[in-house]
Order: C-alpha cells, then structure tokens, then sequence
C-alpha cells in the first residue's frame, strides 16, 4: 500500500506536523470496517443501536457547536482574490497554511491518525479522481467507507502518480474560533481542522466533489455539480436519465429515489446519485454523467414512508446515524418519521418526551449508508462512461413567485434559470432558517472559484454540446392563501417529470410565457388528484408582480460579479425585463 513515493512522503510529512501516536492506513475490507467499529464503540464515537433490529447501525452524536456546514468559516485560498470571486470567502494561500498549521500542529498526540485513499468514480473510468484524507476521527474513516470507494481500489487507480487530491483533517479541540475549511485548488489540497461534522469533516464531501472539483473542471472542460442523477424508465421500457439541482433540504433525496404512484403502472425509476454530477461533453454531443459517491449522507428529518420509502428501506441495515434521537428500544427516530414516542434521548443525550421544548433530532441530523442498499439502486453507476443526461431540472422552495414547472426557452436562457435561483433556507446550514437566499445552481457555497466565471463555463458547455439537455425550473412547494401546500409533491412529482419526458422527446405541449415555456393545459395529467379548485391554475400561473419585484434582487446580484458576468446573462436578464413590460415573447423557442 506504501509503494507510491508521493503519497508516503506527504503522510510522513503530515505525521510530523500532527504528532499521532500511531498511523493506520485504511484498506477498506470487512476485517477494517469490524475492527474501526470497535474502536468507535470504545470510544464513545459511535452508540450500538439494536442489532437485532438494525444489524450494522450505529449512532453518532457531535459535539452540539458542530452540527452543521460551517460556509463563514470556510475558504477558497486561491493566489489571487479576484478567482474566488465576491460570493466565496478567501484567504491568502500563504496565511492560510500558515493559521491553519499552527492549529495543527500536535493536533493528534494522543491519537491514531488514519490514512484514508478514496476513489471519487467508477473504478477504472477515466473520469474519476484519487484523493486522500488523513483524518484523526474514526467516524469519518468509517463514514468514508461508505461514501467512497476506500482503500485498496483507489491506491490501484493511482498506481505510481502523485496526481491526487490531498486532505488533512483534524477535530483538534473543536474549538469553533480555531474552526476552518480552506481550499487550495492550485495545489488540488484541502485543510479542515476543528470540526468532525460531515460536510466539513468527510473531505471527499462537498471539499473535493464539488468546491475543488469545479475548479479542476473548469480547466479540463467539464462540470462537476451539485446534482442528482436519476433514470425514469416508462411502460416500453425507455430510459431517459435527468439530472437536478435542489438546495438541501428541497426534496432533492426523495426525488432521487422516487417511488411511482399506483396510478404509473409500468413506470420505473432507477437511482444513480442524489447528491452530486460529474458530467462531461461525450463524443456523441451529448452530455454524460457520473456520480462520484459510493453512498449517501441524507438528511434525517422529512424522511419517513411517505416521503421517501427506499430511503426507509435501505437504513434498516449498515448505515451511521448522526444526531437522532435513540427510542428506549435502541431504535432510531426524528421529527416526520411517524408519531412520536412516548420517550427517548435526544440528539444531545437528554431524554425527551412530546412535550419537551426542542426537538428530538437536530434538524440537521443525518443518515450514512451505501448506494447499493437502495431499492432502486441502478446498475448503471457503475458504468465508467456515466449515463447520457436527456434534462437538466433546477428546483428550490419557493412560497410563490416560481410555477410548479416550467421550460426554458433556449441553452443560455437555462442557464439564466440556474443562476437566478433562491430558495427558503434549511437546518442544512448554519444561520436563520426561512430565508429566502439567492443560490446559484445550488452551488453558491460549493463552487471553488469566481461564480461569473462559473456562469461563463455553463454557457461554453453550451457550446459544445450538439444535442445538449433541455433545461427545466421547477417548484413543488407553492402555497395556497390558507398556507398550505398546493402541489402534493412525492411520488407525484412523477407527473411533472412524464411531461418534461415528453418534451424532450419533442411531443409534451407547452405554451410561451414571458419567462420559459408553460405546460400547455391539460399537459401535466391530473385527473385523479384530490386538488384544490383552482389549485392548476395557481400553480401554473405567471405573478407578473412577483417578477418584476424578483428581476431587482437578480440585477443587485449579477452587479456584484462585476466584469465577470458572461454578457449572455445580462442580455437574458434585460430579455426578461422587456417580456415582463409587455415585450414579445422569445423568438426561437423549442
């Protein structure tokens, strides 16, 4: 395992720095996971669950100042500010190596550091990526097992190169004023120290798939985004894969793994990924996608049978709760799950009943468990060519404004979609919760360099492609004026999807609208709905108000990229403008 010069002189290197009392390189085999298991139950890491009842389940509780992604502290340390652009925080390489080496320094006496090699992509695909983390938390080797091919298949991918992505991370003291995730994608490097919270501890998370990711994509041609990749298959048999973009907490996991209504007899839906896209050009002009993850890191609360029941079915065996609350039973629960228990501990070890003022599970609490545990896993995320995307879907949680779903007219008007979304803010991230925040192509906290070039690239992709995906925006959650939700949403999303389905294949109707394409009347099937009276009409309805309101928000924040805006944008911003006011309606529309 120690024959690659690069990577042994780096592990010597940050040994020294760290100080660990011992070093384990991490293989990834059965024997490993069992014996990590222990360490983690004997050091109170992980809580045994009921084995009987959940064999190969544990519980993890954080240190309650560290439950969630930590964007204040988290920078891009790019040479030059500029390439980070205005939306990221950054920090000179050389301060940052400087602050963040002083915290490590020594940071592991006392400790085991594990050296974990992860391979981000099929095994032997010519799209994936070699990283390792060298970590002092036997929770994020044991999550990384689960989220990533670890191990022996990563060190064979890399054979001799020293081309891989290195990460040294650290809990330290878990001091949040010594709290930081720092990038430096000119080194392919990541240094997060402080924290032992999942997307700010598991490196290969939004660090390497997405932040460092973008960056070295933008270099190589292609795109590495915050997406789920998921094939709908209907009655014939014909498999259209999609890709979409959905801030967390937006439905984004149950969409994933969407399970068809009664009334979609044949239709199926397979699950490649839920979290994250690499898609490049194929030699076909078309745009081809791989998820680079090996598993889950779900967001607990919402989860329930409803909801999402292949997410329910794929956590009764090997997965890592984080955060929940443990019934008396040694079972697990959080808030949407079913009715409450009687009793149980809480997220912080508390016990809690119904009438306790906070909730049992922290609104952030998380599940870990391998993709292939999901019922409607799909064979094809092993394919090391990826999977041909027919749509590309943007969604986010809007109370009004934005219709249940709409087309963009043209490849630069989607990408004018992507870029003016925002959402209601979730648990998902530190600070107020309710919102509504401007977030890019769900990509505002993860993109790893200027977002106006970012915007820039999309539109270049565009260029590439021949038979490029159409784009669609879409909104499940629209409110009535009683404040309830219009939209049943879950599996009936499926209906919305059959007409984008259709559109690609050139024969869903749909009707011009100052800002995309419409479902014509009739185009979304609905007929055995209970729907409000009227409840269509909303959803599908233009709140030209809402609009002209929305286009100040957009114009104040294309004016803080500055020169990096592409002029594609602009000119698709003052095109809205003009239609809103009464102008024709776009030209060229498909």
């Amino acid at each position: 395992m120690r024959t690659n010069g690069a990577l042994q002189a780096w592990v010597e290197e940050s040994a020294r720095l760290c100080r660990p009392d011992r070093i384990v390189w991490c293989d990834g085999s059965a024997e490993e996971k069992d014996r990590l298991t222990s360490e983690a139950l004997d050091s109170g890491d992980f809580r045994a669950l009921d084995q009987r009842a959940l064999p190969g389940c544990y519980l993890h509780r954080s240190n309650p100042n560290d439950v969630a992604r930590t964007e204040k502290l988290t920078f891009i340390c790019s040479p030059d500010k500029e390439d980070a652009g205005p939306t990221n925080n950054w920090l000179a390489p050389k301060e940052a190596y400087a602050r963040l080496g002083s915290i490590f320094e020594g940071s592991m006496r006392g400790r085991t550091m594990y050296v974990v090699p992860f391979l981000m992509g099929p095994a032997g695909s010519p799209f994936s990526k070699v990283g390792v983390e060298i970590t002092d938390s036997v929770y994020v080797a044991l999550n990384m097992g689960l989220m990533t091919r670890m191990g022996e298949v990563a060190l064979r991918q890399l054979g001799g190169s020293d081309d891989f992505t290195r990460g040294l991370h650290s809990k330290a003291d878990l001091d949040e004023n010594r709290r930081f995730i720092c990038h430096f994608p000119q080194d392919n490097t990541i240094w997060s120290v402080g924290s032992g919270y999942g997307g700010n501890a598991l490196l290969s998370k939004k660090c390497l798939a997405l932040r460092l990711a973008s960056a070295l994509g933008r270099r190589e041609g292609w795109l590495a985004e915050h997406m789920l990749i998921v094939g709908i298959e209907d009655p014939a048999g014909n498999t259209t894969y999609v890709c979409a973009a959905f801030p967390s907490a937006c439905g984004k996991t149950n969409l994933a793994m969407l399970v068809p209504p009664a009334s979609f007899k044949g239709w199926k839906v397979w699950t490649v990924g839920d979290d994250i896209a690499w898609l490049r050009p194929g030699p076909d002009g078309r745009l081809w996608a791989i998820n680079p993850e090996a598993g889950f890191f779900g967001v607990a609360p919402g989860t329930s049978a409803k909801s999402n029941p292949n997410a329910l079915a794929m956590l009764e065996r090997g997965a890592i709760f984080t955060n929940v609350a443990e019934t008396p039973d040694g079972r697990v629960w959080w808030e949407g799950l079913s009715d409450p228990p009687v009793a149980c501990t809480d997220w912080r070890g508390r016990p809690w009943t119904p009438a306790s003022a906070e909730p049992a599970a922290h609104a952030n609490s998380r599940f870990t468990v391998s993709i292939k545990q999901c019922p409607s896993y799909s064979k094809e995320w092993e394919n090391p060519q990826g999977v041909p995307i027919s749509a590309i879907i943007f969604g986010a949680r809007r109370a009004g404004v934005v219709p249940l779903v709409y087309e963009s007219f043209n490849w630069d008007h989607g990408v004018f979609l992507g870029a003016t979304m925002a959402s209601e803010t979730t648990a998902a991230a530190t600070g107020a919760v309710g919102v509504l925040r401007r977030d890019p192509f769900a990509m505002l906290p993860f993109c790893g360099y200027n977002m106006g070039d970012y915007f820039g690239h999309w539109i270049g992709m565009g260029r590439r492609l021949q038979r490029p995906p159409r784009i669609f925006r879409v909104n499940w959650f629209m409110r009535g004026d009683d404040g309830k939700f219009l939209w049943p949403g879950f599996g009936e999303n499926l209906r919305v999807l059959r007409w984008m389905i259709e559109r690609c294949n050139g024969r869903g109707k749909a009707v011009e609208t100052p800002i995309g394409l419409l479902p014509a009347p009739g185009a979304i099937e609905v007929g055995d709905l209970p729907l409000a009276s009227g409840a269509m009409d909303r959803l599908l309805s233009i709140d030209r108000d809402g609009w002209l309101a929305a286009l100040n928000t957009q114009d104040e924040f294309f004016g803080s990229l500055g020169p990096h805006l592409p002029r594609e944008l602009q000119a698709e911003h003052e095109g809205l403008a003009q239609r809103l006011h009464g102008g024709p309606v776009r030209s060229g529309a498909r």
